[in-house]
């Protein structure tokens, strides 16, 4: 009988081929498992707020919060939840079960002279509009409270950065530490020239802010800016009478603005116009680059913030901008001239944006189109003049520690 051995060695070695593919690919899938998972895990922190605030609207999917709802989440209203303070209302910072996110709870003193007007006016207006640079709200509260008297409120996203005037002015401890560079303030004001352009351009009815000031900035955790407070905005029927700087035929009466902030054709004439919010929004890109405010002792008799900027530009403005702007100029004076040159272009850059916004004549100021798109232009340079220096800076660096 002629026994022969099976080819064990080729068996072997497929068994072996087998084992050592196994073998790599275990560690393989192992990282490839834990990096999705991490994945998923830091998805999951990120986005689940924005997630579940992407399905709220003024439909069917609206949520129910009643007086009690809003009363424990606030701690009965405490001032220790007390986050700010307007002329027809109080914002309260509060979670709300079940879903326990945190929100900004906007509560209306109906005691106040024109305070349900402001409700119904800002209803009206937030049901119309949508757009990644408005203050986003998640619900409205319309009831009685436990003594049978109208309660109004609106609930909004909550903004961990609290507003700018915040961190223009450090009336927060949790900022006074921290500074606003260059560049996040055109980041800023890139955000609100955006959401202006939104209310006058692109909506059905065009709507006029009426109340652009720092404290209606709201700043989320990545420093993105949100306009809110529509208690006392317009909507337009007829946009060609803004466009025009007229006044708005189906204005609220008695609209109100806040002092320093007021177009001077407002002030003097009520006159409401699209013209008026570039004016306002103009005023607060002076303020954010001199850290002034528009009602600084300073300014008095025939001095005000924009002919204070005037006097100085071009030449002086790096002696009249905010504090912190000139530390981050030390910074830049102590590297090469290029990157100085830089910093002042766009510095200058924003100025006279800001100085064409506050034209006296309504008509001669930039359209927030044209200011959304010159601001665009600015940021997208200053960036990417910023990376080309930082790689010069790398290379010469790099440089350095070969020769040594």
């Amino acid at each position: 009988m002629d026994l022969h051995m099976p080819s064990c060695p080729q068996v072997s070695h497929r068994i072996e081929r087998k084992s050592n593919l196994t073998r790599l690919l275990i560690p393989i899938v192992g990282f490839l498992s834990l990096t999705v998972l991490i994945c998923l895990i830091y998805l999951v922190k990120k986005t689940p707020r924005r997630t579940y605030l992407s399905l709220l609207s003024f439909g069917k999917q609206f949520p129910t919060v009643s007086y009690k709802d809003i009363a424990q989440a606030t701690g009965n209203f405490s001032r220790l939840n007390l986050i700010g303070r307007g002329s027809y209302s109080s914002v309260y910072r509060a979670k709300l079960s079940p879903v326990k996110i945190q929100v900004a709870i906007k509560v209306f003193d109906l005691e106040t002279r024109c305070a349900d007007e402001s409700f119904i006016s800002e209803c009206e207006i937030l049901r119309s509009i949508r757009h990644r640079n408005l203050l986003p709200i998640l619900t409205v509260c319309s009831t009685i409270d436990y003594s049978g008297n109208d309660f109004k409120a609106l609930i909004y996203e909550y903004m961990p950065n609290g507003n700018l005037d915040m961190w223009l002015h450090k009336k927060n401890t949790s900022v006074a530490s921290k500074c606003l560079s260059l560049s996040q303030r055109v980041n800023i004001a890139v955000d609100i020239a955006n959401a202006l352009s939104y209310l006058h351009h692109e909506c059905e009815r065009s709507i006029i802010h009426c109340d652009l000031k720092p404290t209606n900035i709201l700043l989320d955790s990545d420093m993105n800016a949100y306009l809110g407070d529509f208690g006392i905005s317009s909507l337009i029927l007829e946009s060609k009478f803004a466009s025009l700087g007229h006044s708005c035929p189906n204005s609220l009466i008695g609209l109100k603005g806040t002092i320093g902030y007021i177009a001077p054709e407002y002030a003097q004439c009520g006159n409401a116009s699209t013209y008026g919010d570039v004016y306002g929004f103009g005023i607060v890109l002076l303020e954010m680059l001199t850290g002034k405010r528009p009602t600084d002792p300073m300014f008095e008799n025939e001095l005000n913030i924009v002919n204070f900027v005037e006097k100085s530009f071009p030449e002086q403005i790096p002696h009249i901008i905010d504090a912190q702007l000139q530390e981050e100029c030390k910074g830049f004076n102590q590297e090469r001239i290029e990157q100085e040159n830089r910093f002042y272009k766009c510095l200058l850059s924003v100025v006279q944006v800001a100085l064409s916004c506050t034209h006296p004549i309504p008509r001669e100021r930039m359209d927030i189109r044209e200011i959304a798109i010159k601001l665009q232009a600015i940021r997208t340079s200053y960036a990417e003049a910023t990376k080309r220096d930082d790689k010069l800076r790398r290379r010469e660096l790099q440089c350095t520690m070969e020769l040594v």
